[in-house]
């Protein structure tokens, strides 16, 4: 698909490293991996902002024998080393321990939220507040903040988040009256569940989200069934934002009939349309050791999101390499677009998604796609 404006507009390169949160507190040199995979939401000043996922990592983890990892430890970070034979290095975002039992991992970046403010139409940076940056303020993100995803609900902005720590991995949630100064609520839902996008309005009186449970095991459909067994998006409700059942009903889940959606997870909050809710998602076909990421869209009934209303089976966007090709000498990886954010601007939508999970990226989508 062809798109008026789909363009970079912020990489690793528009970085600074100086004004990083971590600039001289470890005694080791840092790189920028990625800045990638923004929040985003429409300021009161008309113009757009977009909350970076940047992941900050050793120039040279590895020396004496082991591999180094950075970690926040109260107000301050700290490296730690682990012996390269009790590890498993293949994919670069992570290194596995051997011989655990189970999976356990550490990072290889440690990552941080920088907000960067974008003209109105998304097209270009007109400010960078590194004075806002959202850094790890608690044990439980000790290895970063991750994966912002921004829903304005009525006068006030909601900002959940990855937090990764060995406690858990879970997800928090930030709330604002601006969108630029932003208030850490706490842990608002437990262990692996990723990828949390709160409705941009409510449905009645209650807060709605899109959620993803992570596990190792899944119950197999029965055979003939049209659907796929794995990871799927659920729903959930609340009455404050801060409290959330889980829905009964399922929500979108993996077809049987493709492998390009074998596994899902959610993408941008869900906005309110004529037709429905607006839900765009992630379907990762398995490729590699990473898969390929793609984004897919769904409409939702408006008063009960769990009926899906129509589902697109052709993707809406695709990882392009020759956006990346300027500053493919920082690529690590490849074949991943990942769609984290919408804004109304009229006859189109501004979409805002991490691609490579090394640089951002702004799409123009026309409505009539969605028709």
């Amino acid at each position: 698909m062809t798109f008026s404006f789909d363009k970079i507009v912020f990489s690793p390169r528009d970085v600074d490293l100086a004004r990083s949160p971590l600039a001289g507190k470890i005694g080791a040199e840092t790189y920028i991996l990625g800045a990638f995979n923004p929040g985003m939401t429409r300021l009161a000043n008309g113009n757009l902002l977009l909350m970076v996922r940047v992941a900050e990592a050793l120039r040279n983890p590895i020396h004496d024998g082991h591999i180094h990892a950075l970690r926040w430890d109260d107000g301050g970070y700290v490296r730690d080393p682990w012996p390269l034979d009790l590890v498993d290095t293949s994919d670069p975002r992570k290194f596995m321990m051997r011989s655990a039992g189970w999976k356990v991992m550490a990072l290889t970046s440690l990552s941080w939220l920088l907000p960067v403010e974008l003209s109105a139409d998304g097209r270009a940076v007109v400010a960078v507040h590194y004075d806002r940056a959202i850094v790890p303020r608690a044990p439980y993100q000790c290895y970063g903040v991750e994966d912002a995803r921004i829903s304005r609900v009525g006068e006030r902005w909601l900002m959940t988040t990855c937090s990764v720590s060995p406690e858990r991995h879970s997800t928090t949630l930030y709330s604002s009256d601006d969108a630029l100064d932003w208030q850490l609520e706490g842990i608002v839902l437990d262990h692996q569940n990723k990828d949390m996008l709160i409705f941009e309005g409510l449905i009645g009186d209650t807060y709605w989200a899109q959620t993803r449970p992570l596990g190792d095991l899944y119950f197999a459909y029965p055979p003939g069934s049209p659907w796929r067994a794995g990871p799927s998006i659920n729903l959930a409700n609340s009455p404050d934002a801060l409290h959330w059942k889980p829905c009964d009903k399922p929500g979108i889940r993996p077809h049987a009939a493709t492998l390009a959606t074998a596994r899902m997870g959610g993408g941008a909050p869900p906005i309110s349309t004529e037709q429905g809710w607006l839900s765009l998602w992630h379907g990762v076909e398995p490729s590699g050791v990473i898969g390929i990421y793609r984004t897919y869209w769904s409409l939702l009934d408006r008063d009960d999101p769990s009926i899906v209303l129509r589902t697109s089976d052709v993707p809406l966007i695709e990882p392009d390499a020759m956006l990346t090709d300027p500053i493919k000498d920082l690529m690590y990886i490849d074949n991943v677009v990942f769609t984290t954010g919408i804004v109304d601007a009229g006859d189109h939508y501004v979409v805002a998604s991490g691609e490579a999970d090394l640089a951002c990226r702004i799409t123009h989508i026309p409505k009539a796609v969605f028709v």
